[in-house]
């Protein structure tokens, strides 16, 4: 079965005609899945759990240079955690694994496409902050296609924000909403793994595994307050939960090239939610902008300077190029955009969101994990969104199956 790497990854539209979320289930042999493969899945899923990807190639100093960059022009050098790992373990430990003996066809498919992703996450870790490291990116989350560059440019120019950023609430009052849809979730199952904390060594608001971490200084509009929480907590959070007590571990851990159609669900989760503004949309817009400038040779203080003229402030903007700049180039944040397009794409030709909630996939991968939840490998999601439950969010969610231009995404 021949599959695409990750740069090679083609629109969803072409995809989901052949895909249903009711199909015939297996006879019992095809709803089994070896012992000896379950436990290559679940050593492959330790592995993954054993770095922290995100964070390891996020600066510590982010506030300290924000403050100096602002005040002087002038970019301190930024500071990196000291991997917990030595990445040459980690890359020996990959290799004892036996991935190539995996015996189901299509487990053994998405195992193998996994093992080669943790390969590349390793040799990033191995390369920050050096010039090696945004080719290994670009080979992980893909180029910038024409097409998505134009549809970030008409996004730019065609959404306008309002003057008035109105009240903000701090990190510790985003702690507590935080807590609260936490809690939201342990009233559907009350053994749920999810956490949240504010931590002083985490610039903004993040996901790392089970937890919601937050640093002490970040501020969050009230009026996207409730989008941020579907976005963390009711995307990847609940994602995670479904994904880890799935039989096949690396659905909570994460399959190869999760990250796009997660953070494009998580968009979706703030549009459901009623919380996508103007700004926010600019914001993954000139994601994408600054990701093509840095790749094609802008320099950090050009990068920041060209938001600033496109009316971003200029605080907001260092966050911006310092995403896209950090461990020497990330290309990530092109993904949320290209995300959120492939989607509404892949809703506009009939596809659902349902399956989406059984653990951490793409949607290159949505008919392979299909194929196994219709053979009974896979199980229900055990906790459902608000986001795509709620009567207002799933009438939000209804007209995008109409939607002409992406730039109309503001919520009213």
């Amino acid at each position: 079965m021949s599959r695409k790497r990750p740069a090679d990854r083609t629109a969803a539209s072409t995809r989901w005609s052949a895909t249903s979320d009711h199909g015939r289930r297996g006879d019992a042999d095809a709803a089994t899945v070896s012992l000896r493969d379950r436990a290559i899945d679940h050593e492959l899923a330790l592995v993954s759990k054993s770095f922290r990807f995100l964070l390891d190639v996020t600066p510590l100093n982010v506030e300290q240079a924000r403050t100096e960059f602002l005040a002087t022009g002038e970019l301190p050098e930024f500071q990196y955690r000291t991997l917990e790992d030595d990445p040459d373990v980690l890359r020996q430990v990959l290799r004892d694994l036996p991935i190539r003996d995996v015996n189901d066809a299509v487990l053994g498919t998405l195992l193998r496409e996994k093992h080669r992703e943790l390969g590349l996450q390793i040799e990033m870790l191995e390369a920050r902050d050096t010039v090696d490291f945004m080719p290994l990116s670009i080979g992980l989350y893909g180029a910038i296609t024409p097409a998505l560059r134009q549809m970030a440019d008409h996004i730019m120019r065609t959404v306008t924000v309002p003057e008035g950023a109105g009240r903000t609430l701090d990190a510790h009052q985003v702690l507590e909403l935080a807590q609260d849809e936490i809690g939201h979730y342990r009233e559907q199952d009350a053994d749920i793994e999810m956490h949240a904390q504010i931590r002083p060594d985490v610039s903004g608001v993040m996901v790392s595994g089970e937890s919601l971490l937050m640093g002490p200084q970040s501020k969050v509009q009230e009026l996207r307050a409730q989008a941020l929480m579907q976005h963390e907590v009711g995307t990847h959070l609940v994602t995670q939960v479904n994904g880890s007590a799935q039989p096949i571990k690396v659905m909570g851990t994460g399959l190869s090239g999760y990250d796009e159609t997660q953070e494009g669900l998580a968009v979706l989760a703030e549009f459901a939610s009623g919380g996508l503004t103007a700004f926010r949309l600019r914001q993954l817009a000139a994601r994408v902008i600054t990701v093509h400038r840095m790749v094609t040779g802008t320099s950090f203080r050009d990068a920041h300077a060209a938001l600033v003229e496109d009316g971003i402030p200029a605080s907001s903007a260092f966050t911006t190029t310092m995403r896209a700049f950090r461990s020497g180039g990330l290309t990530k944040d092109a993904i949320y955009l290209r995300g959120l397009l492939e989607l509404i794409d892949h809703l506009r030709c009939g596809g659902t969101l349902e399956l989406l909630l059984l653990g951490k996939f793409s949607l290159q991968d949505l008919p392979l994990v299909t194929h196994l939840k219709d053979r009974g490998v896979l199980e229900p999601p055990r906790l459902r969104p608000r986001w795509l439950t709620e009567d207002d969010c799933v009438r939000r969610l209804d007209r995008l199956a109409n939607l002409d231009d992406p730039a109309d995404l503001v919520n009213p």
